[in-house]
């Protein structure tokens, strides 16, 4: 934390106001003027911190204006700095240009906000559609969400390219799989990808707005809902962040059994990937196998924890559902049998000569490609980027297991396929430690309620990467808002970086697979 400290007061001196530097401290917070928001993302592009989120507040309730937070990370550290807007002046220096992340970031606080990111490159709306009002600010404290917003005529924007044998293919937003909705706009000439775009928000559900009318151990339930198959990832990111506002310590038993939780979700959904990805270039085989074995998984979770992706089994204070010696023993047995059929399946996907062919050199992204873009998960993995929470910002009890972070330098599909399979074997190890190690003892600490503007923070290390909670306290110790982070945020980004100059539009399919973003974690 200091090297980040020391950037920032080289940068801008006292005008940043520390809420006590506490160096040893994993998460560090200061304000910091407007007219100096922007030099702080400078002097952290310096140092090589990337940008992990950026949000805002309307805290007009707590007698303020607006909030905007910037949250870098580096290494292990985080650094959370925000500025203050007035309600006369709802402007802020845009960061864009230091950070690619921002692009989206600062799209989306003028979308659900109102709050202009000023020299930023693209107006267009993010997640707010263009049939909306243009005063329709679902994220302020004036915006009333029980009534129906009414309809205007918009269209949106979408960037294309002229010259001779350039076409434009657009894809969704309703796909031919059972999927999300997201719309894809190719411009292409012959088969070759010249420009992707992606536009999202279909499923935008007003997450974020409606975590404001819960009670804060409502809001886990809602957190686990965030985005499906990441349902413990995301309530445990959500309680923790809970717990670091109110003093809370779960018993170490609910701990090792939130890691278990967090494992074998990774595991199923790294098998269900693997499948998917051999499926989009017709190795059918690959999938029928790993989705047989996906489906032991999760049939294991619903007879011992009572809910097929356990989901509302990670609680503020600790968990719902427990584990005797016979599910251990289960577990254990489900494993060696899991992990010898995986590895067959290995030998097969390695030896299949049109797997390689698809995936090698398909979708290629460079380890300061995704440096620059901020990515996260297997996807800055795969890029060569060792980044991981379980082992650079470690929670009880990954901060006592030895964690091997798979790093790969291709960047390519293939790369993010391995990446994979070594997570899952990964997962198979910590597993077997985890219910070793696992102590007695109660399976939940009672919970008080948030101070009044207290704040808290947690970032997780979810299946699909990264994924970072802040929470803040209204006047009365209410929920005034909760900004949720999925990786998919920022790695959409990256998808439609690596595809053009390069790939093909049927090799797409596949391109996407391999990345994998949650239509759902994004839309909020």
């Amino acid at each position: 934390m200091r090297e980040m400290f020391d950037a920032l007061n080289t940068a801008i001196g006292k005008e940043a106001r520390f809420f006590g530097p506490d160096f040893e401290a994993p998460v560090l917070s200061c304000v910091v003027p407007k007219e100096r928001f922007y030099d702080v993302a400078r002097a952290m592009k310096k140092i090589d911190a990337m940008l992990a989120a950026e949000w805002a507040t309307d805290e007009s309730r707590l007698g303020k204006g607006f909030g905007i937070y910037a949250c870098y990370r580096l290494r292990s550290q985080y650094l959370i700095v925000r500025t203050d807007l007035s309600a006369d002046d709802p402007t802020f220096p845009s960061i864009t240009k230091r950070y690619v992340p921002a692009y989206r970031f600062e799209r989306q606080i003028e979308s659900l906000m109102g709050l202009t990111p000023v020299g930023h490159p693209d107006t267009r709306p993010w997640i707010k559609f263009e049939d909306w009002p243009t005063d329709a600010w679902p994220l302020r404290k004036t915006f009333d969400a029980s009534k129906r917003m009414p309809r205007v005529k918009g269209k949106y924007a979408w960037i294309s390219f002229e010259g001779e044998g350039i076409y434009e293919i657009p894809v969704g937003p309703v796909h031919a799989g059972i999927i999300e909705p997201g719309h894809f706009r190719f411009q292409a000439v012959g088969e070759h990808v010249m420009h992707l775009e992606t536009r999202l928000g279909y499923v935008h559900k007003g997450i974020e707005k409606k975590f404001e009318e819960l009670s804060w151990i409502e809001g886990a339930r809602l957190a686990g809902r965030v985005s499906g198959d990441t349902t413990v990832a995301h309530s445990l990111a959500y309680c923790m962040a809970l717990e670091s506002m109110t003093g809370c310590t779960p018993p170490p038993r609910a701990q090792w059994l939130r890691a278990l939780f967090l494992e074998r979700e990774r595991i199923a959904n790294h098998i269900g990937d693997l499948g998917a990805i051999c499926n989009d270039v017709a190795f059918t085989f690959i999938l029928y196998q790993n989705m047989r074995l996906k489906e032991m998984i999760v049939r294991t979770n619903r007879t011992l924890f009572g809910h097929r992706f356990m989901m509302d089994r990670v609680v503020p204070g600790g968990v719902s559902a427990d584990i005797d010696s016979k599910g251990i023993k289960e577990i254990e047995d489900q494993l060696d049998y899991v992990s010898d059929e995986f590895e067959r399946l290995v030998l097969v996907l390695d030896d299949n000569a049109s797997l390689e062919d698809r995936t090698r050199d398909t979708a290629i992204m460079s380890k300061e490609m995704a440096m620059d873009l901020g990515m996260a998960g297997f996807v800055a993995r795969a890029s060569g980027l060792d980044l991981d929470c379980r082992k650079h910002h470690p929670f009880p009890p990954y901060d006592r297991l030895n964690i091997k972070v798979p790093v790969l330098m291709a960047g390519d599909v293939h790369a993010r396929v391995w990446v994979r399979v070594e997570e899952i074997r990964e997962s198979f190890r910590l597993i077997r430690e985890i219910l070793k190690s696992l102590p007695d003892g109660p399976i939940a600490s009672p919970i008080k309620l948030p101070k009044r503007v207290a704040t808290g923070f947690a970032a997780v290390e979810g299946w699909r990467g990264e994924i970072i909670y802040w929470l803040q306290a209204g006047p009365a110790g209410e929920v005034n808002r909760c900004m949720v982070r999925d990786p998919s945020s920022i790695c959409w980004l990256g998808l439609e970086q690596s595809v053009p100059f390069g790939n093909i539009v049927p090799d797409f399919p596949v391109c996407n697979k391999s990345f994998n973003q949650s239509y759902s974690g994004n839309d909020l």
